[in-house]
């Protein structure tokens, strides 16, 4: 894909990022904020959702069309899941570890806290919440971050609760997890100040160190996530939901420029060829007896051929406007939201077993010529009459250029249509919750990662690569507390970054090990009960039993330390094995046995007895 310039097409972007808090509670409940397996899930309930009209008697667009799709939605819940997220119980106040973290966040962006926070609710009906919106919270505005490019305002910044985690389709509708429902959340929005995609990643980027920064932000897949709101002078803005990863920002970016400029052009040949969307007619007829699986699929189960003719768009249907995306895969994504499988049309067909007779009795039967091109959806009738109506709506949208709406990340860079853009028609106020008055100036400023290399160096003695990866690191919190308490800040930095990272490559499952199992490891240590030596030994024992404390597991792994009577006969014992050795090499033998008196105490002496008692056992024999 070839760059554009950005300047000359009016590229403005912003972005959207939102970040999981790491409370010990939620944000309008006293349930804990750990996430759950599906298969720990002690009951379901299912609920239908419905938009509802906001104070000024207006329903949502996006809340409309979402509510056309007859859904079951099933919740899965938990031993910890309360009546507040069932939705069968008020909820409480806003937990206050949450609002002080985005006072917190704020101060970080030289933001101006809100004299008085409402809590508002947001029409969402996509299941996701049990209640049919998400409870959102304006904590501060005004802010700015600085870009190589220049300063990016931020333009706002609200404390949400998380939304449900959707964990399967199901023949009805969709299955969510409880869990995450009610994660305290933040919301940063920039400005539209962003001109380019090297700018949009650069400034997600500080965000996130940002974020980091106040070691109260969750870690790991899913807990931040990235919107991006992308136009072009000519296009439309589009909300691009869903990015996982900070790195895909830029080619998103990227990708979205060159899609928006697609179309614009498409809409200019559209226009030259005079096109239009014809009729939906049922041509069930053509296809009697067809080769096509798919097609033959739908006939038997008693389904329909819907078709559309695109007067004018032959060729066009099958353009690409994005990588491995084209116009009839925007199509597609209309119709996919009735419940069909997807679309065929004329500029891919002969193929999927319809045959080239079969593409010219189609064309004859909707009266298209060969500058046309014909769209057809096979299902169930009535969701084949739906879907067809919904991709020939996006084939007159077409005719105009760059639709606004709200689309979802793909991993590969690309997007895919999810629903119209939201309206103010969505916000409401929450009359359960009582409004807070922030308190900013009984927030302490963070210190910034950056700041933090600097210091761990300079007053830790770590290098500056060990330095940035525990500043940088999800057990940067961890680091800090045990340092504080004494810990040698070598041992925790290489514990926490060096060695739980080797011994996940060894395929340990590190993930089973707690922040109780690391302090009671560095506190063995700390007193003397076990060497650095054994640390990785019993790392591996706690995260393979993980049940067991960190004494049980040394005991039973014979962990303990080691006496130094006892270092010294294992010492003997191994020189005495290589007397010979030692007789001929003298000191020389030195390197060789240390590993193997090592070995032999399996990390239960101190690396630095073992060298002072080994030197001594060689220079007796040389």
């Amino acid at each position: 894909m070839s760059e554009y310039d950005y300047d000359e097409l009016g590229l403005v972007a912003g972005l959207e990022i939102h970040q999981q808090l790491d409370t010990a509670t939620k944000l309008f409940c006293q349930c804990p904020t750990e996430l759950r397996e599906p298969e720990e899930s002690t009951r379901r309930f299912t609920r239908y959702l419905h938009p509802t009209r906001s104070e000024l008697g207006e329903i949502d667009q996006a809340a409309l069309e979402e509510s056309k799709v007859d859904r079951e939605f099933e919740y899965l819940a938990y031993d910890t899941t309360c009546l507040v997220e069932e939705d069968d119980e008020p909820p409480h106040e806003l937990d206050a570890e949450a609002l002080e973290t985005a006072l917190e966040i704020a101060q970080l962006m030289d933001m101006k806290p809100v004299d008085q926070a409402h809590v508002m609710r947001k029409i969402v009906v996509d299941g996701s919440n049990t209640t049919g919106f998400q409870r959102s919270t304006l904590i501060a505005t005004e802010g700015e971050i600085e870009t190589g490019d220049g300063a990016v305002g931020i333009e706002d910044l609200l404390l949400e609760e998380e939304s449900a985690q959707r964990v399967a389709e199901t023949d009805d509708g969709v299955r969510y997890s409880l869990d995450r429902l009610g994660i305290p959340l933040v919301e940063i929005g920039t400005k539209p100040d962003i001109s380019t995609p090297e700018q949009a990643l650069e400034a997600a980027e500080r965000i996130g160190m940002l974020l980091r920064s106040t070691g109260k932000v969750k870690r790991g897949l899913g807990t931040i996530r990235q919107d991006v709101n992308v136009s072009i002078e000519e296009g439309a803005r589009v909300e691009i939901k869903g990015v996982q990863s900070l790195d895909d920002i830029d080619d998103i970016v990227r990708n979205e420029v060159a899609r928006q400029a697609e179309l614009v052009a498409i809409a200019d040949e559209l226009t030259e060829r005079e096109a239009s969307v014809g009729d939906i007619q049922d041509v069930t007829e053509v296809f009697e007896g067809t080769d096509s699986g798919v097609i033959a699929g739908a006939l038997n189960s008693g389904g329909s051929v819907m078709a559309v003719p695109l007067y004018g768009f032959d060729g066009i249907v099958g353009r690409e406007i994005a990588p491995d995306r084209r116009l009839g895969t925007e199509l597609s994504d209309h119709a996919k939201r009735h419940g069909a499988g997807g679309i065929f049309h004329t500029d891919e067909l002969p193929a999927y077993g319809v045959t080239e007779g079969e593409v010219e009795d189609l064309r004859a039967a909707v009266g298209a010529g060969p500058d046309d091109a014909v769209a057809i959806v096979a299902a169930d009738t009535d969701v084949a009459e739906a879907a067809i109506e919904a991709a020939a709506e996006r084939a007159a949208t077409a005719l105009e250029g760059v639709p606004e709406e709200t689309r979802g990340a793909n991993d590969d860079g690309t997007t895919r249509y999810l629903r119209p853009l939201p309206g103010a028609a969505r916000m409401y106020p929450e009359t359960d919750v009582p409004p807070v008055e922030p308190d900013p100036s009984e927030v302490p400023e963070p210190e910034l990662l950056t700041e933090k290399v600097e210091r761990y160096q300079d007053e830790f003695g770590l290098g500056e690569g060990l330095a940035e990866q525990v500043a940088y690191g999800k057990h940067m919190p961890l680091f800090e507390d045990v340092v504080a308490d004494g810990i040698d800040p070598t041992l925790a930095a290489s514990t926490l970054e060096s060695t739980l990272t080797e011994l996940r490559r060894d395929d340990v499952p590190v993930e089973n090990l707690t922040r109780e199992h690391l302090e009671d490891v560095f506190e063995m240590v700390d007193d003397g009960d076990l060497p650095n030596e054994g640390v990785p030994d019993l790392l591996t024992a706690l995260a393979e039993e993980p049940d067991r404390t960190a004494e049980e597991a040394a005991d039973a792994a014979g962990l303990g330390g080691a006496d130094e009577a006892e270092v010294r006969e294992a010492v003997v014992e191994v020189v005495e094995r290589n007397e010979q050795q030692v007789e001929e090499e003298g000191m020389q033998a030195f390197s060789g046995l240390m590993g193997e008196c090592m070995g032999a105490l399996r990390g239960k002496a101190d690396g630095d007895l073992v060298s002072q008692l080994l030197r001594e056992e060689i220079q007796k024999r040389a």
